[in-house]
């Protein structure tokens, strides 16, 4: 069991950094990075030129805590991290999909975001 865990964290490691030799943040379109745990989700907007996280919203938040990390739950987020994307005059994203396959949560999440009016 254990060894089928370090196998499949391995292989995700790989996706992720064949994913991030092409995908890169810059200050006009910065990097969306998603992350998925069984108990959390989190999405984070990063400038990759000057390596500074520009806007971030996660279910450990107080106000978020009540999210649940199923499609739902990741829609809402996606949508409340659309919402601080407007604010802070952000309106293309490049998505990076940190390695998870873009379907169930991963995808409600990038759906959510679009839902706001941000482009990718």
């Amino acid at each position: 069991m254990l060894r089928k865990m370090v196998e499949k964290d391995r292989k995700r490691l790989k996706r992720k950094t064949h994913i991030r030799k092409a995908v890169s943040g810059t200050a006009e379109r910065p990097r969306m990075s998603v992350f998925r745990s069984n108990k959390n989700l989190s999405i984070q907007i990063i400038d990759d030129d000057k390596g500074n996280t520009l806007a971030s919203v996660s279910t450990l938040e107080k106000e978020f805590k009540a999210l649940k990390p199923n499609i739902t739950g990741a829609s809402q987020l996606g949508e409340i991290m659309g919402k601080r994307l407007i604010e802070k005059n952000i309106k293309t994203v490049v998505f990076d999909r940190n390695g998870y396959l873009y379907h169930g949560v991963v995808k409600a999440m990038a759906d959510g975001v679009r839902k706001a009016g941000i482009q990718f």
